[in-house]
């Protein structure tokens, strides 16, 4: 499902440094609409469908630890939606959960701005990035239905 998984690791690790954190372990959870509206209603008490959920685990200011559940169906029909590619839209969910996680938010129109701003600078960025090389503190796990 997602191609060239050590890039996209490098890449997040990447976003991660640039905003002065620094990466302790990271699970990125894939799964369907059914499932994570489930855990939206459990954890958030919101019975609406979403495209992602973000757990922050991190207990140390300046590390980065959780857990993001993407909804791969959310995310195949806002691709259709905003007319873009299922993976630059993956991408941009992917980089929204981490953004989550390095304290911004998405609750007022001004946060809302900041938080696209953001996905697309680092979306942009994720397509100049050489191959990863090393093993990163991430793992992308196996869809869950």
């Amino acid at each position: 499902m997602l191609p060239a998984p050590a890039e996209t690791a490098a890449w997040l690790q990447a976003v991660i440094r640039q905003e002065g954190h620094v990466l302790t372990h990271l699970n990125f959870i894939f799964c369907s609409d059914h499932y994570l509206h489930a855990q939206n209603i459990q954890y958030l008490q919101h019975n609406t469908l979403t495209d992602v959920l973000t757990f922050d685990y991190s207990d140390t200011p300046g590390t980065i630890e959780g857990d993001i559940y993407i909804s791969i169906d959310r995310v195949a029909a806002n691709a259709k939606t905003w007319q873009q590619s299922f993976i630059q839209e993956l991408q941009t969910v992917m980089v929204h959960g981490v953004l989550h996680l390095l304290g911004y938010e998405d609750q007022t129109p001004d946060t809302r701005a900041l938080m696209r701003q953001k996905e697309a600078e680092y979306v942009a960025q994720k397509q100049c990035l050489p191959t990863a090389e090393e093993t990163l503190p991430m793992r992308l796990s196996e869809e869950l239905t």
